[in-house]
């Protein structure tokens, strides 16, 4: 066996076609948070594979339950790499860079869709859930937490007294889940989790109405930590970028429910320091 594997390496070396092997150095770490569905593993062990494949690297995903945990773990230089929502990007500030943004439905943003139960016809605004129950989804979150205490700033509303209670489910997912079965009667979530959910998950998502739909806003992007290098940070983005270039790379993007991937423009986040600073924030 140990002969016949030789052979293979010297034919390629003699045709000079170079053998792709895993560096050796340890694996880059990539932060997901709750924005990634978390009942995907099958898929994210897919593109785990398909990123060592092509960027000639280990990779290790670390997922957490909250978006607050991830941004510990950037904060700490415990992860090269992450997914994270737009609101954590502005505020981790000049920690992180940004690496490519997702893109879907042919652009690199997204929605906050104020959402209640399939059996309220009436609601057509936040404005009408005054002293309701309301499920935020984390205290990152930009569409699960942020537009809505701004939405009712700009009503000249303090977000503490509007509603009756509010709480944080920890996922758009799970705010999804909580006005489906009645637990909250609100609640705005990411457009692209409840799209997504939609087209896998049809059976939660029916039971819930989309009430409203926010401005656009910059897609909850990758990045990059600070220290990570310019060769480094360079094979990360052309891997993500390259994905919609190969048919395996457009099977795995349709399964995410992605488009692709674009380098992005930090000005699309514009609108998250605009609200942040209204908000004393």
């Amino acid at each position: 066996m140990l002969r016949y594997l030789s052979r293979i390496l010297v034919f390629f070396a003699v045709l000079g076609i170079a053998v792709p092997v895993l560096a050796e150095s340890p694996a880059w770490r990539v932060g997901m948070t709750p924005a990634f569905l978390h009942d995907q593993h099958i898929v994210l062990d897919d593109w785990r594979a398909y990123l060592e494949k092509k960027l000639g690297h280990k990779v290790e995903f670390v997922q957490r339950d909250s978006y607050r945990e991830t941004m510990d773990l950037l904060r700490l230089g415990k992860l090269e790499f992450a997914w994270i929502c737009d609101y954590p990007y502005v505020h981790l500030k000049d920690q992180v860079k940004l690496l490519a943004v997702p893109v879907n439905q042919g652009k690199p943003l997204y929605r906050s869709y104020l959402i209640v139960s399939a059996r309220d016809p009436h609601t057509q605004s936040l404005a009408q859930l005054r002293d309701k129950v309301f499920a935020y989804a984390d205290p990152y979150s930009n569409t699960g937490y942020l537009v809505p205490r701004y939405q009712l700033h700009q009503m000249g509303e303090d977000p503490e007294k509007f509603f009756s209670r509010t709480f944080f489910t920890w996922s758009h997912r799970k705010a999804i889940e909580a006005v489906a079965s009645g637990v909250a009667q609100g609640a705005m979530v990411d457009s692209f989790v409840w799209d997504t959910l939609a087209k896998v998950r049809p059976e939660l998502t029916v039971r819930t109405r989309i009430a409203a739909r926010s401005p656009e806003y910059g897609f909850p992007p990758f990045i990059a930590h600070r220290t990570v290098g310019d060769a480094d940070f360079k094979t990360m983005q052309d891997g993500l970028i390259g994905m919609g270039q190969n048919a395996e790379g457009v099977a795995l993007l349709r399964r995410l429910n992605l488009d692709g991937f674009t380098s992005g423009d930090p000005a699309i986040y514009r609108g998250i320091k605009e609200m942040m600073k209204a908000l004393g924030e």
